[in-house]
């Protein structure tokens, strides 16, 4: 009851003001992530509108709230549409977009490690913990059997309907072929620095966001390190839940109890950085599904 109290005053004395420099941090790193989806479909031979692409990628965010990754698909379908472009070949640009975002995060971790060595190494111990606690679970031998049963039931569909089967490879080869070719228009790329300009400029928003964010409840006020720290574990929770619902709370409120701040007000901190992405990406996202069609139909 104690921690419960604790933490619900420190949102009652929340600075909400200290959310408007988030939003415009993060508003702006979305739009760096647009130029740089932009930048990788050059090569190509697609080179669709700033406006379009900037929206789709709002609205890709949006999508991802209600089911993991499946902005990624809807973005892609979106800029097909009102740009003429192979929806595949797209989704290609997305795998290689998403390669060099988890080497990104790999450099934020050695950063880190670099700079809080003992924080990073207990963390860490702590989340494979509690993997392991997971992973000993008797559901999931459950969720094994099933897996099994279904890898079973697929290959009698398969023997079943051996001649559609063959038809559907045929099409999932094309769409493999228009994926590969996005992916490897990354290593094609004619604006090397522009595109190595646009991945600092986006993790660098993200790091003065998390930073500045930090102010926004009483007593959580940290250093550069802390913040950095705070980055590398807040975005394993982006990836480990839905939105990084709990997870992203979680880890920042761990990461600052390992550098003296209380776990209540830790935490506190995490659902308000949460929660104000979250609010974020539904505006914007919702704006995105307006301004969409509207432009599109105007350009028309």
């Amino acid at each position: 009851p104690q921690e419960w109290d604790k933490f619900t005053n420190a949102l009652k004395t929340t600075k909400y003001w200290v959310l408007v420099p988030v939003f415009l941090i993060l508003t702006f790193s979305h739009f760096l992530r647009a130029l740089r989806w932009r930048l990788i479909m050059e090569p190509l031979g697609y080179k669709p509108t700033i406006a379009n692409t900037f929206l789709a990628v709002l609205i890709g965010y949006l999508a991802n709230l209600a089911v993991p990754r499946l902005g990624e698909v809807l973005k892609c379908t979106l800029l097909s549409k009102y740009e003429k472009v192979p929806a595949e070949k797209i989704v290609g640009t997305i795998v290689a977009e998403r390669a060099f975002d988890v080497l990104s995060l790999g450099i934020v971790f050695i950063l880190a490690l670099s700079l809080q060595f003992n924080v990073i190494q207990t963390g860490w111990n702590e989340l494979n913990a509690q993997t392991a606690t997971q992973a000993n679970s008797p559901n999931n031998h459950y969720i094994l059997y099933a897996f099994i049963g279904l890898l079973v039931i697929a290959f009698i569909l398969m023997f079943v309907f051996k001649s559609k089967l063959q038809k559907t490879i045929q099409g999932l080869k094309h769409i493999i072929a228009g994926i590969w070719e996005g992916v490897i228009s990354a290593t094609k790329l004619k604006k090397h620095n522009l595109f190595f300009l646009y991945s600092f400029g986006i993790w660098f928003m993200y790091f003065a966001a998390t930073y500045v964010g930090l102010y926004g409840t009483p007593g959580t006020e940290s250093s550069l390190a802390t913040a950095l720290s705070c980055l590398a574990f807040g975005s394993i929770g982006m990836i480990i839940t839905p939105g990084g619902i709990g997870a992203y709370a979680f880890l920042m409120a761990k990461v600052l109890e390992l550098n003296g701040v209380k776990y209540s007000l830790g935490l506190a901190n995490g659902t308000v950085q949460w929660f104000s992405q979250f609010i974020i990406l539904l505006i914007l996202g919702g704006i995105g599904l307006i301004l969409l069609p509207i432009i599109n139909k105007k350009a028309k």
